[in-house]
């Protein structure tokens, strides 16, 4: 007589016991789901959504290794080149032949970029020819940019500015050496590309040549 309900209960107890295993071994239903989005890229720069800084990249413009453009937000080219020199030298150093190396690759990408090559001497070295030691100097940027990377003369334009724009004070050896300098701007022609701050260029007190 006892072992009609008892023989239920154990059935009862297997059918819960079951059902229970059952729903541990089912994997969870949101995994493929996240899957997707970390291999995501929805503005198909080629960085994934998981990583990009700059989620929403227009298309067709260059970006670094964090999905933001290299130019600065939206399209076209600024970059900025500086080189410095041993008192009475033109002789461009190694460290800035390979900064150059950077400009002109972005300008054989922009093919419609110019660029202003500004150079300067500091007061001590007056005496030496003034004139043909600046001129020297943007030259030697110059030819370069021609000789080892192609890039068309007539996008380059040299500016002698001699000692009339100093960034550093000349009553120091290191402001001095500030002063020996050339300072590039790359940048689209106006109508490619927003108008940007040339803070650091002096081209409208240096005499072209």
């Amino acid at each position: 007589m006892i072992t009609k309900p008892y023989n239920a209960l154990l059935f009862v107890a297997a059918l819960t016991l079951a059902g229970c295993q059952t729903a541990t071994t089912m994997p969870p239903q949101y995994e493929n789901i996240r899957t997707m989005q970390a291999d995501s890229d929805l503005d198909g720069d080629g960085v994934l959504d998981a990583i990009d800084e700059c989620p929403a990249t227009p298309w067709k413009v260059m970006i670094d290794e964090i999905g933001c453009p290299i130019a600065g937000i939206g399209v076209g080219l600024k970059m900025e080149y500086r080189a410095f020199f041993t008192k009475g030298s033109s002789e461009l150093s190694k460290e800035y032949q390979l900064e150059l190396d950077k400009v002109a690759e972005q300008m054989n990408k922009y093919d419609t970029a110019t660029m202003k090559i500004e150079a300067h001497i500091s007061e001590d070295e007056m005496g030496q020819a003034l004139s043909a030691l600046s001129k020297n100097r943007a030259m030697i940027v110059k030819n370069y940019l021609i000789l080892k990377h192609d890039i068309k003369p007539n996008r380059l334009s040299t500016f002698d500015c001699g000692i009339r724009a100093p960034i550093a004070s000349a009553d120091t050896e290191e402001g001095k050496s500030m002063n020996r300098r050339v300072y590039g701007l790359a940048t689209e022609p106006k109508d490619r590309v927003a108008h940007h701050n040339q803070n650091d260029s002096k081209s409208d007190i240096c005499v072209k040549f």
